[in-house]
C-alpha cells in the first residue's frame, strides 16, 4: 500500500509572536519556506498567550507596530489557536517554553534568548537565516 502524505503524521510548531512579522519583515512566505524545510506535512500553532500579546501590540503599540500585528493576527487566522492555561502574569516565553517541552515540538522564533533557552533543553527551534530564509537549529523527531 502507498504511503500518502494524508497517511504522516503532523508536525505542531509553536510560533512566537515575532514569527508571524516574518512575512512582512523580510518578504518570506513562510508557509511556502516551512513546507521546503521541514519536507512534512505541519500545523502552525498560536497559543493564547502569543495570541494575547498581538492583540496588545495592535491595540496599544506605536502606529507602525499596530499595523504590523494587526497583519499578523490576519495571518494568524491560518494557524491553529490553542488556549492554554496560563495566567496573565505569565510570560509568553516562559509559557511557550513550557509548552514546547511537553509537547516536544519545535518553535518558530527569531528571539536571541528564547532560541538560547529552548535549545538549552533540547527543543528544535526554527528562525529566519541571512534574512532571506528559513533554517532549523536542532533535530525534529516524529512519534511514530
Amino acid at each position: 500500500m502507498a504511503f500518502t502524505p494524508a497517511q504522516r503524521e503532523t508536525l505542531k510548531v509553536i510560533l512566537d509572536s515575532n514569527a508571524l512579522f516574518v512575512p512582512f519583515q523580510f518578504k518570506i512566505d513562510i508557509f511556502n519556506d516551512l513546507e521546503r524545510l521541514l519536507k512534512k506535512n505541519f500545523e502552525l500553532v498560536l497559543i493564547s498567550p502569543v495570541k494575547r500579546e498581538l492583540e496588545i501590540l495592535a491595540e496599544k503599540g506605536s502606529p507602525k507596530m499596530r499595523k504590523n500585528a494587526s497583519f499578523a493576527l490576519k495571518l494568524a487566522e491560518k494557524c491553529k489557536y490553542v488556549e492554554v492555561a496560563a495566567s496573565v502574569s505569565t510570560l509568553t516565553d516562559d509559557a511557550i517554553v513550557k509548552i514546547a517541552k511537553e509537547w516536544g515540538v519545535p518553535v518558530f522564533t527569531n528571539d536571541r534568548r528564547l532560541k538560547k533557552r529552548l535549545r538549552d533543553i533540547s527543543v528544535p527551534v526554527i528562525y529566519v537565516r541571512q534574512k532571506s530564509r528559513l533554517e532549523i537549529d536542532g533535530m525534529i523527531q516524529l512519534n511514530v
